[in-house]
């Protein structure tokens, strides 16, 4: 059985109220870290420190860099786990999906924090289609941009690509590599991905497009990174 290493013990997750987030919390909780998920309303913090969570308020489509720094001192990782969402809003896919990605790394670099993994989504460095709508070419777009980012910087970053996520149970099995058949997975499964690759030295400064598949996913990522 491939073994997890050791890794960071307090992880903030920018989105910490989204699905990816709530699925990705109990993993990490097990593996007694101090989770810090960074969500917008009190009430979502709330709910997330009744889990065992220690969530701090931030809004997002608000932020600049400035903001990031109280609410992530003191924490030695950080999952980019925010979207936009569906909602047909195009300005709300660059100043998330790309604005919070910028501040976020701006953020990490100015506080020391290496560790940072960024879920982004599978195809984006490919044009979306001429018929595609004006939202999606600019969630793609943004998520496009966002990862030059993190590629380009010096932080110790793990680019996540899921393809379609599905509110299924997770399976525990799943496939990472490059340019892959777009399988749907699960949101538990991607979760379980962000909290395997999080303390594996062998995971630093790769991308890998995440789907549906049938190694379980310590295998799955110990065979992606060898």
């Amino acid at each position: 059985m491939t073994e997890r290493a050791a890794g960071p013990r307090t992880i903030a997750i920018v989105g910490g109220a989204g699905k990816v987030a709530r699925r990705l919390l109990p993993l990490l909780l097990a593996d007694d870290c101090t989770v810090v998920p960074l969500v917008r309303r009190p009430e979502q913090a709330s709910e997330l420190e009744a889990l065992g969570a220690e969530p701090r308020l931030l809004d997002i489509e608000r932020a600049g860099v400035v903001d990031y720094l109280p609410v992530l001192d003191g924490v030695d990782a950080v999952v980019f786990a925010a979207g936009g969402g569906p909602d047909g809003n195009v300005e709300r896919k660059r100043t998330v999906d790309l604005g919070g990605t910028l501040a976020t790394l701006a953020a990490c670099a100015e506080l020391g924090i290496r560790r940072y993994v960024q879920v982004s989504a599978i195809g984006v460095d490919q044009p979306p289609s001429a018929d595609s709508s004006p939202v999606w070419q600019a969630y793609v777009a943004a998520k496009k941009v966002s990862d030059l980012a993190v590629r380009r910087s010096e932080l110790d970053w793990t680019i996540l690509r899921p393809a379609a996520l599905l509110d299924d149970e997770p399976t525990g099995h799943v496939q990472l590599g490059v340019d892959l058949e777009p399988a749907p997975i699960s949101r538990g499964d991607v979760a379980a991905v962000i909290a395997a690759v999080l303390p594996q030295p062998a995971t630093l400064r790769r991308q890998w497009d995440v789907v549906g598949g049938v190694l379980p996913v310590l295998e799955a990522v110990a065979r992606a990174a060898s």
